[in-house]
C-alpha cells in the first residue's frame, strides 16, 4: 500500500504541532479531529481555538480531507504566530516604557539635584554678601556654563557684587 499522506501533511502551511485523533463513528463513518498546537505562542487565548472535526466515510475522507483542513490550519497557524509576535511587541513596548520612565525619572532627579546645588550656592553667596564679604561672594557665584537655565540671574548677581567691591573707598567703608 502506497499513500502520499505524509507528503501532503508536509505541504501544509503551519507552525507548531499538528495533532490528529481518529475515532470510529456510527455507520462505518470516521471522526477525525485536527488540532494545531504552537508552544511558542505565549498567549493563553490560543486555548480557545477549537479543534477541526471532520466526519465521513473512509472514501469521503480520502478524497477531501486535505482540501478541508489546508485553509483552516494555515489560518490558525498564522493567528498563533501573530499572537506570539503581538505578545513580544507588547513586552518590548512595556520594557521601552519602563526604560523611558526610568530615564525620565533619572533626568528629573538629576535636574532636582542640580537645582538644589544652585540654590545652596546662591544662598552661600547671599550670606557672604550680608557679611560684607563681597569678593568672596563674587567668587562663590556659580559659573553660567554650569547652570545655563540660570545664566542671566548668575550674570546679574555677579555684576551686583562686582559693583560693591570695584569702587574702592578712601576710608574702607561704603
Amino acid at each position: 500500500m502506497n499513500t502520499n499522506f505524509f507528503n501532503q501533511i508536509k505541504q501544509l502551511d503551519f507552525t507548531g504541532v499538528l495533532q490528529l485523533s481518529i475515532s470510529k463513528g456510527v455507520e462505518n463513518n470516521l471522526v477525525v479531529s485536527v488540532m494545531l498546537n504552537n508552544e511558542q505562542c505565549g498567549d493563553t487565548a490560543k486555548q480557545l481555538i477549537p479543534p477541526l472535526n471532520l466526519r465521513g466515510t473512509t472514501d469521503e475522507l480520502d478524497n477531501g480531507f486535505f482540501e478541508h483542513i489546508a485553509a483552516p490550519i494555515a489560518s490558525v497557524s498564522g493567528l498563533m504566530v501573530n499572537m506570539e509576535s503581538f505578545m513580544k511587541q507588547m513586552e518590548e513596548a512595556k520594557k521601552q516604557s519602563a526604560m523611558e520612565k526610568e530615564k525620565s525619572d533619572r533626568e528629573k532627579k538629576t535636574k532636582e539635584e542640580k537645582d538644589k546645588k544652585y540654590k545652596e550656592a546662591m544662598q552661600k553667596v547671599d550670606e557672604l554678601d550680608k557679611d560684607g564679604k563681597h569678593r568672596e561672594a563674587w567668587i562663590k557665584v556659580p559659573e553660567p556654563t554650569d547652570y545655563p537655565e540660570y545664566s542671566e540671574a548668575i550674570r546679574k548677581r555677579k555684576n551686583e557684587l562686582s559693583e560693591k567691591f570695584s569702587a574702592p573707598s578712601l576710608f574702607g567703608t561704603e
